[in-house]
């Protein structure tokens, strides 16, 4: 693991892309349309989004962004390659997340995810995230479980 690098991505570049596609086919695949709230990878290329890859070498492992919402920041995309977990990907990416957001003066973090996504819970509660209701313009839903974390 200690190969594996945390950087700013580009959303458009082929690899990254591949594993948003795989998210985007994943989420689809679990949960109904109006049941599904990723961003699109034109939405992931707006300035008060910032997308990060995990990179071992050359290769492309996973991915997160760190939507600015003015008052918090909701953690999105949040995704490692199938091949490749287990390897403490995810939990760097969150560390990562976490830096940047205090590098934007951000204290609160929130993140939905879907309720049958037991793996992203676990990830999540195991970096402090405690539940929450809905916040932003989601409503509630029985397959959406919204979290949230404050920084110290």
């Amino acid at each position: 693991m200690s190969d594996i690098r945390v950087v700013p991505g580009n959303p458009r570049e082929p690899q990254a892309t591949r594993l948003l596609q795989a998210s985007h086919a994943l989420m689809q695949s679990l949960f109904s349309s109006e049941d599904n709230h990723f961003l699109s990878i034109d939405e992931l290329c707006v300035e008060s989004v910032r997308f990060f890859v995990a990179k071992d070498g050359d290769t492309t492992l996973g991915c997160a962004a760190l939507a600015n919402k003015g008052d918090y920041a909701e953690i999105k995309s949040m995704f490692v390659d199938p091949k490749t977990r287990g390897r403490g990907i995810a939990h760097k990416l969150m560390h990562h997340l976490e830096r940047e957001a205090r590098a934007q003066n951000i204290s609160v973090l929130k993140l939905e995810t879907g309720d049958t996504l037991t793996q992203a819970h676990s990830l999540y509660y195991a970096h402090g995230f405690k539940d929450c209701s809905p916040f932003g313009d989601y409503e509630e839903s029985p397959s959406s479980i919204f979290m949230t974390k404050t920084l110290d």
